[in-house]
């Protein structure tokens, strides 16, 4: 978008995209075969205050996010997903079980879409068209993914990292907003951001990149992106991630430093980052995006 500067004249500033995942604690992907499903409902439930204090964040930045709700959450706690509508915020799908998309068939995924889609809508009474797959779970094996959310009348997808990860990341997949084009139809894929150096694709996206890299590289990355290409960059945080007092899970080595590290400065350092760039939720951004080619 174009704006009057002070002195400048008329100057471009490039809004970028603010999403939240909308998970508890334990549903991360690192605790999988650690906190079994069926022991859900047992643990303890953190993701209310977590996202109220988001949202009086947000308030206080004057940024409207897109959430992506879990519908395992919004059946339990249906007054958060009416509240995160209420304040304004555009609601999206994380899908209900936290599933990762390449390790179940396409029948359960279609049920799972299904089911998150009507937990959600009837929480917030808002229509749900945009979907994020859990741990970017849409790979170069569950691209048929994509041809399930076309069918089921999804306009976005937010599920392909277009960088080398062994959980997650199809490398050669376009680094900004495209529309993505199947025998069913098409789709805008909103990729999570990279910053283009020496050859590779490095994450600039948020989340654990965003707890566990300096904050600098996070603001060096946005303004190269920003600036040198013109283009939004799209965050992403969980509600987890601004809450220290969580309780730990028993995981250790890798997927200890990826779940825990650096819990205390996230709200921080969130607050900066606000006041650093422009954000808005993905419905309102996307409607003045170029789509590049894919």
């Amino acid at each position: 978008m174009t704006v009057e500067a002070p002195g400048r004249g008329q100057v471009t500033v490039v809004v970028n995209m603010m999403t939240i995942d909308v998970e508890e604690h334990f549903h991360a992907s690192v605790f999988e075969g650690t906190v079994p499903r069926h022991r859900w409902d047992d643990l303890e439930s953190r993701v209310s205050v977590n996202v109220e204090r988001l949202l009086a964040i947000l308030d206080r930045a004057g940024v409207h996010a897109t959430f992506f709700v879990l519908g395992w959450v919004a059946e339990r706690v249906p007054g958060l997903i009416r509240r995160i509508a209420t304040c304004g915020h555009e609601l999206a799908s994380h899908g209900y079980a936290h599933e990762l998309i390449y390790g179940t068939t396409a029948e359960a995924f279609r049920a799972d879409l299904r089911r998150a889609k009507r937990a959600i809508e009837a929480a917030a009474g808002a229509p749900v068209i945009g979907y994020r797959a859990p741990s970017y779970s849409v790979t170069a094996r569950s691209l048929w993914a994509l041809d399930i959310l076309i069918e089921e009348g999804y306009e976005y997808d937010a599920s392909i990292f277009p960088i080398h990860h062994d959980r997650y990341g199809i490398a050669s997949s376009p680094r900004h907003a495209y529309r993505v084009w199947r025998r069913q139809g098409s789709l805008w894929e909103i990729p999570g951001s990279t910053v283009r150096l020496a050859g590779a694709n490095l994450p600039v996206a948020g989340g654990g990149y965003f707890r566990l890299a300096p904050y600098g590289w996070t603001k060096w990355g946005i303004e190269r992106v920003n600036r040198r290409e013109g283009q939004p960059v799209v965050f992403y945080l969980h509600p987890w991630e601004i809450d220290p007092e969580q309780p730990r899970m028993p995981v250790s080595g890798l997927s200890r430093l990826r779940h825990y590290a650096n819990l205390q400065r996230t709200e921080a350092r969130l607050e900066r980052l606000l006041a650093d760039f422009r954000f808005d939720s993905i419905a309102a951004v996307k409607q003045i995006v170029r789509p590049v080619a894919a």
